[in-house]
């Protein structure tokens, strides 16, 4: 069931409920939502430099979850070697997020891996993922957007280079750049001349900051002195209550991702939904998204990311607040948010009308 074409207008169960809502989504890495069978594909034709014992070590979740960065980086360094390599991820992905409702998507691509490691140029490549957000919107209807994103454990240099790609072969499909991988020891100050520059430029920018447990001060930095519109994770945020309060009477949206790896590893299993940052963020009035992050690596669809909300603290109008912050928090055209502002709440309302008591 997807969100524009109910199959029936009958009861539906709580997680009927949240996948038919009409969704955004704003924090998830191409790479960590490959889908497995495209993946041992991707190895088999490069000669399985990616043995089956790896790619099932990838693909499982266990309690104590570790990072999916290998996974990423293995992607860039053996096994995408072609523009339409990239077009055919691009394309499964969106297809999968529709599925649950996702409407509109901005994600995450990480332009200096697939130029330096790969050897795809940067405007083929671009070219082959737009593509692919071309064919995706005629053949279902699901809008993309991409993000190209620096890759904080490479230079300041290379994430400065990166924008200037991006300035040189502009497209109305590339809204904006963000910021991801290791943050440990790799502060956002670092990447202050890129920022500003894609400013300048007019582009939309976000930041991983908060994330792996790093201090609050890499958020307040990124807010700051990187000037991001919204901040992707940010969780330690809430030790530091000005902090927090400021964010909260500006309005500025989190995008959280409840599957994050390090709180699942970090925190005893019995009291991962007590003490996970996501419930005092929420508790406290911070305007929230949730978001999927590495769908496939982790195990989690769209919505299955808004149901462990509720085990975050939140309730079902606090679904509706996440799907209206998700709207606000997009980089999209404003005649399509005020649409959408329009006729979405009259969707919930009339699907919650359905929901099983």
């Amino acid at each position: 069931m997807s969100f524009n074409d109910p199959t029936d207008t009958g009861p539906l169960t709580l997680e009927q409920f949240v996948r038919a809502l009409p969704k955004v989504e704003l924090h998830c890495h191409l790479f960590g939502a490959v889908r497995r069978q495209t993946f041992s594909e991707l190895s088999a034709r490069a000669g399985h430099p990616v043995s089956a014992e790896e790619i099932e070590a990838f693909y499982t979740r266990g309690e104590k979850p570790v990072g999916v960065l290998r996974v990423l980086r293995a992607l860039d360094a053996v096994l995408i070697r072609q523009p339409d390599d990239l077009y055919r991820i691009t394309y499964e992905y969106l297809q999968d997020a529709w599925q649950h409702g996702v409407a509109y998507s901005e994600f995450f691509w990480n332009p200096t891996g697939t130029v330096r490691v790969s050897g795809i140029a940067y405007d083929a490549a671009q070219d082959a993922i737009v593509r692919a957000i071309v064919d995706a919107e005629r053949d279902i209807g699901i809008i993309g957007r991409l993000i190209p994103s620096i890759d904080r454990e490479a230079s300041p240099d290379e994430a400065l280079s990166m924008v200037q790609w991006m300035l040189q072969h502009p497209a109305p499909q590339v809204v904006g750049i963000g910021m991801d991988y290791r943050e440990n020891d790799r502060p956002p100050e670092l990447f202050k001349t890129a920022y500003r520059l894609a400013r300048e430029a007019g582009l939309k920018t976000t930041a991983h900051a908060g994330e792996f447990g790093m201090p609050w001060n890499n958020v307040a930095t990124a807010i700051d002195l990187l000037q991001v519109d919204r901040v992707d994770h940010g969780y330690t945020i809430v030790d530091n209550p000005a902090l927090l309060q400021r964010c909260i009477e500006r309005g500025l949206i989190f995008t959280v991702v409840p599957t994050n790896s390090y709180y699942l590893r970090t925190l005893p299993p019995q009291r991962w939904a007590q003490d996970h940052p996501i419930r005092q963020m929420l508790a406290a009035g911070l305007r929230l998204h949730p978001n999927t992050d590495d769908p496939t690596l982790h195990l989690v669809t769209p919505t299955g990311a808004w149901l462990m909300m509720l085990q975050l603290g939140a309730d079902i109008d606090a679904l509706r607040g996440f799907m209206l912050n998700g709207l606000d928090a997009a980089w999209m055209a404003p005649a399509l948010r005020e649409r959408w502002h329009r006729e979405w709440p009259a969707r919930f309302d009339a699907l919650r009308a359905r929901l099983l008591s």
